[in-house]
């Protein structure tokens, strides 16, 4: 049946084809997911209403000490932890023992198989080994970066060395990095060089 003369619409026609041209996808966009998500905590409120003493006030100060507590935890044993590490301290210890002392613990580690633990012990013999040749004056607190900014001026020939080292021990000491076999032997190396520059110095 055709429609009325003239071409013109009526009323139910006309609510027909505006039904059907809202009903297109292109006026009814997806639902973001943050919208989705805020849709979700809404619902868990209203449900928690019920079922949470106090309400839903209550269940949003339980759900904020649920947040709370989950950043703490990885802040302190999860990647958080892990990768910020402890900030570098001084490279010897309070009691120093000789430059010779440092040597031969870190090649009694090394044959142990502790690997960091003689990375740490041969550069404390490359400062001790510094200091007692006079190449550097002795100073408490010195740091492994300071190690190597100061000793790089009267040995520039071991300069870039004596950076990579001082990274190295930065990384196992303090940022949990685990020591390698090749490492030992760069820090044994460049002992060895430093000895023989104090020598020539």
């Amino acid at each position: 049946m055709s429609g009325p003369p003239g071409g013109a619409v009526t009323r139910g026609a006309g609510q027909r084809l505006a039904r059907s041209e809202l009903a297109k996808r292109m006026y009814h966009p997806g639902v973001s997911l943050i919208d989705r998500i805020l849709n979700a905590i809404a619902r868990l409120l209203q449900s928690a209403h019920g079922a949470v003493p106090g309400g839903w006030w209550a269940g949003i100060a339980l759900a904020a000490l649920v947040v709370l507590a989950a950043t703490v935890i990885l802040r302190w044993v999860g990647p958080v932890a892990r990768r910020r590490g402890r900030a570098p301290g001084p490279l010897l210890p309070d009691r120093p023992l000789s430059a010779r002392d440092h040597r031969e613990e870190g090649e009694r580690l090394a044959a142990a198989g502790d690997f960091a633990g003689a990375i740490i012990e041969s550069l404390r013999a490359v400062a001790l080994e510094l200091e007692e040749r006079g190449v550097l004056p002795p100073r408490v607190g010195r740091t492994a970066d300071e190690l190597a900014v100061e000793a790089g001026g009267p040995l520039p020939g071991q300069a870039l060395g004596l950076r990579e080292a001082a990274r190295l021990f930065d990384e196992v000491r303090y940022g949990g990095r685990a020591g390698t076999s090749a490492g030992y032997r760069r820090l044994r190396d460049l002992d060895a060089a430093v000895s023989r520059a104090g020598t020539a110095s």
